[in-house]
């Protein structure tokens, strides 16, 4: 038979489209053909299936091949389509039995001696392949990440001879899988007890942890801002398995390194203050997940934040609202997640020392004002904990008997309120929608009346209110209580720091 199918699965955004490998060989000319939208590197894939082909030991047909990438109107990009196309040409030139290809999808690159390399987007590409319920033929060194998707055969392939030998009823290749350990050691994290001092910041990460809430950290330098934001993965519940996989998804076509110890540990994205906005919310011709993304579920931190272009620090005001960003191309466009929790640290001034009762100001009213404003007024909106970590004195840090709070007492009692939000409402407090918070935040008459005084005398908008509502929600549920009382309130309020200041 001249004419043979196989299956592929596309990359678009975190979705694996199925793509149908359709080779025809034909009589005239010899000549190699792909058609369906192929980019370079698809198109490439002609010369390394015909060396992998004849290294393989496999004759090369001198015929007209016709490769027809389905559908048509579907960007087809990278080395994936590799291994489907040669085992097309092995199936149309009858070299292997056609009809073992009905219920099979390959993906992988191949060199030009026919070993089979990895590609990226191994995860999505094996959720989608699971729900078709075809067995799918990965290279050997994506199986690991592929085995995060339980529940389906996958057969590792090192080389294109072991798997035609496989479907021609040869060697067979035995079905693995090797899910990662979920009870692998985990890496050993800072603890917060190593901070000397900062009772008010700590508090305050406690509570960005309990709820999953924005957090801003202003001080000048040396206080422990950076300290004290490394710390907070080590105090915030656990990924669930959902969660985690959602984020190896993102790792995956990304081209990430993965590491299957840590696949459920929540991780800080760190960009530099030099970052664009393409790179921190992602983009190009071709859609890639930006920091955002890539910190979904877990941590991005942004230290020095005033040193940020400020049209850059804006990109992130909509997905921070929705958990998610939409990039659109003339050509395509992609949507990724990015449910992240933003942690920030600044200076208050220029020259850092604003407020410091150990060193003066050097800046001016305008200076300051200035710098201050590249964190636009929308932005900061949505940081629900905005936090003055001040400059510790040589006492307090040389103090040798002073025992500090450690990280795994903070993360018991965090992942108690946590259990607690999870219980009441299906989901943490900072996404808690708006709707629900007259039925999950009830305030007394003088709670309401204290946050009425303080949202005319500040000035807060409705967003801020709602964020201080949810931020009380924490603060009652690390204390156990059912209802949010008058100090919780008050305490909230008095995270609203730099709103006073503007």
């Amino acid at each position: 038979m001249s004419l043979a199918t196989t299956y592929c699965r596309a990359s678009v955004g975190i979705e694996a489209p199925l793509v149908t490998v359709e080779v025809h060989l034909a009589n005239g000319l010899p000549a190699f053909t792909i058609v369906g939208l192929p980019e370079k590197a698809v198109q490439e894939s002609r010369d390394r299936v015909r060396s992998a082909l004849i290294n393989a030991g496999y004759e090369f047909p001198a015929r007209r091949i016709t490769v027809n990438l389905a559908p048509a109107d579907l960007p087809k990009e990278g080395g994936r389509f590799d291994l489907p196309i040669a085992i097309g040409i092995l199936s149309a030139s009858g070299q292997i039995p056609a009809e073992v290809l009905r219920h099979c999808e390959f993906i992988g690159e191949l060199n030009l001696s026919g070993d089979v390399r990895p590609v990226t987007g191994i995860l999505p590409a094996t959720l989608a392949a699971r729900k078709s319920g075809r067995q799918l033929f990965i290279p050997r060194a994506n199986l690991e990440e592929a085995s995060l998707a339980e529940g389906i055969d996958l057969f590792p392939v090192e080389h294109l001879l072991q798997l035609s030998n496989h479907l021609s009823g040869q060697t067979p290749i035995q079905p693995q899988c090797q899910p990662p350990d979920k009870n692998a050691h985990p890496r050993q994290l800072p603890d917060l007890a190593e901070v000397k001092g900062q009772a008010q910041a700590k508090r305050a990460l406690e509570i960005a942890a309990a709820g999953a809430h924005n957090l801003l950290f202003s001080g000048p330098p040396g206080s422990g801002k950076s300290m004290l934001a490394a710390r907070l993965p080590g105090i915030l519940p656990p990924m669930t398995d959902e969660q985690a996989l959602e984020h190896a998804m993102v790792q995956s076509i990304s081209g990430q390194p993965f590491d299957p110890a840590r696949w459920k540990e929540r991780q800080i994205r760190a960009p530099h203050h030099t970052a664009s906005a393409v790179a921190l919310v992602g983009g190009g011709s071709n859609p890639r997940p930006g920091e955002i993304s890539l910190a979904h579920h877990s941590i991005l931190f942004l230290d020095e934040v005033a040193e940020f272009p400020r049209n850059v620090l804006d990109v992130l005001r909509e997905p921070m609202e929705t958990g998610y960003i939409n990039i659109s191309r003339a050509s395509r466009s992609a949507r990724f997640p990015a449910r992240f929790q933003l942690v920030a640290a600044m200076n208050p001034c220029p020259c850092g020392h604003l407020g410091d009762p150990l060193k003066a100001c050097r800046c001016t009213a305008e200076q300051v004002a200035r710098y201050q404003g590249r964190i636009s007024g929308p932005l900061l909106d949505r940081i629900d904990l905005q936090v003055q970590v001040p400059a510790q004195r040589a006492e307090t840090l040389l103090a040798a008997n002073h025992q500090e709070t450690t990280s795994a007492e903070v993360r018991e009692r965090v992942i108690a309120a946590h259990q607690r939000q999870l219980e009441r409402q299906g989901c943490s407090n900072a996404q808690l929608q708006n709707s629900h918070l007259e039925e999950y935040c009830r305030l007394d008459e003088d709670s309401r009346n204290l946050l009425l005084g303080a949202m005319n005398k500040l000035g807060l908008s409705a967003r801020a209110y709602h964020r201080i509502l949810r931020v009380a929600r924490s603060i009652a549920d690390l204390e156990g209580k059912t209802d949010i009382l008058l100090p919780h309130v008050t305490e909230a309020i008095g995270y609203r720091r730099m709103d006073k200041a503007r």
